[in-house]
């Protein structure tokens, strides 16, 4: 824990913002910004003459919020279903989502084992229509499944349709898939989707802006879709409507700078006339993953011609220099074998793998993982455990 006592400026405050103030709050992102979090809190809690941008009638009804809240339940509740708050300037934080600017998280609520700033790092959201068909539902698995094999994480909604398939693809393949849900992470939406989001959460991530036990509501859907954008270094769009929800993930990655693609169904389908508007304007069409890693492999850091990993060996985490020594330098080792090695479990090491990949130090081949050449030569001068 890393404060105790009264809520203040530290994580008690940020976990008390969450249950006060709604998902993508500009109004409140403006207060946290030029006052900080400690000046909000107390503000909110000796109520008194309103800060600026808000009507009497709202300031009354965040006060009522803010005597109503309890941070310490909150994180119990929120350890005792396996998840952990992570704020902004915490060392799991991933910075791209402060490109939201004041629309910005006050944290974020975290249920899986993996690092989510470093599976950030390789990260493409797949979204699109609930209401697929069977086209859709292939694309998205398929999509999923082949970025998964590359060492790419997929993120999606979690909900029916098109999320559903990216999620079941990405972990078919035995691969990473974070599920962003505009519900608490111990409340489950869709509730026919609790097997999967459970999945999730033993094999990859589920995020939620929401604190635990709070449900969704339309305009959450809709706010949450903001952090999908961010989070990711582009969104793919498999079947949507003219009027889908997905497209709001869409247009998010296009204001962000994102890589925006959409992947083309039959013109005469109207689960399809929204994604072809996108390849209109400023989207790229894309048919496989080959096609999206040629998009989002070529931005910035990850580039594919590295000189190296980008952070020392010692610096790792001790749970990833552990799976790390467990990979043969000569050959490529099943998960099974590495987790063995490393003495740990299988879901472990795959979470651990992925943030390796993020680094540069390991890649994916079919089902079993290498040492890359980069990680080879940065050992070569000192020793490899193996």
């Amino acid at each position: 824990m890393r404060e105790a006592g009264a809520p203040g400026g530290g994580l008690l405050g940020r976990v008390l913002l969450a249950r006060v103030v709604e998902p993508g709050d500009e109004t409140a992102g403006r207060w946290v910004r030029e006052l900080g979090v400690a000046e909000v809190v107390r503000r909110l809690r000796c109520g008194g003459e309103p800060l600026p941008g808000v009507s009497g009638t709202r300031w009354a009804g965040l006060v009522a919020r803010a005597g109503r809240a309890e941070p310490e339940r909150d994180l119990a509740v929120a350890r005792a279903a396996g998840a952990r708050f992570v704020c902004p300037g915490d060392a799991e934080w991933p910075g791209q989502l402060d490109d939201l600017g004041d629309a910005r998280p006050v944290g974020l609520w975290v249920r899986g084992l993996p690092n989510l700033r470093m599976w950030a790092l390789r990260s493409v959201a797949v979204v699109g229509a609930r209401a697929c068909t069977e086209y859709g539902t292939h694309m998205a698995a398929t999509l999923a499944s082949d970025l998964a094999e590359r060492g790419w994480v997929v993120v999606s909604g979690g909900a029916y349709g098109v999320d559903g398939a990216a999620h079941r693809g990405a972990l078919a393949a035995r691969g990473a898939t974070v599920a962003v849900l505009a519900s608490g992470v111990d409340r489950p939406y869709p509730r026919g989707h609790a097997a999967l989001i459970g999945r999730i959460a033993q094999q990859g991530l589920v995020l939620a802006e929401l604190p635990p036990g709070d449900h969704p509501t339309q305009s959450r859907f809709i706010l949450r879709n903001r952090v999908i954008a961010a989070l990711t270094r582009g969104t793919v769009v498999v079947e949507a409507a003219r009027r889908s929800g997905s497209l709001a993930t869409a247009r998010a990655a296009q204001r962000l700078g994102r890589f925006t693609m959409g992947v083309p169904g039959p013109v005469t389908s109207a689960l399809s006339a929204g994604v072809h508007e996108l390849l209109r304007g400023e989207a790229a069409l894309v048919t496989d993953a080959a096609e999206v890693v040629e998009l989002v492999g070529d931005m910035g850091d990850l580039a594919p011609a590295r000189r190296g990993p980008v952070l020392p060996r010692d610096l790792l985490q001790p749970a990833a220099r552990t799976v790390l020594a467990a990979l043969p330098g000569d050959r490529v080792a099943g998960v099974e074998e590495i987790a063995l090695d490393a003495r740990t479990t299988r879901d472990e090491a795959i979470a651990r793998l992925y943030e390796l990949r993020a680094l540069g130090y390991v890649e994916r081949h079919g089902e079993g993982w290498k040492l890359t050449r980069q990680a080879l030569n940065s050992v070569r001068s000192g020793h490899h455990p193996r």
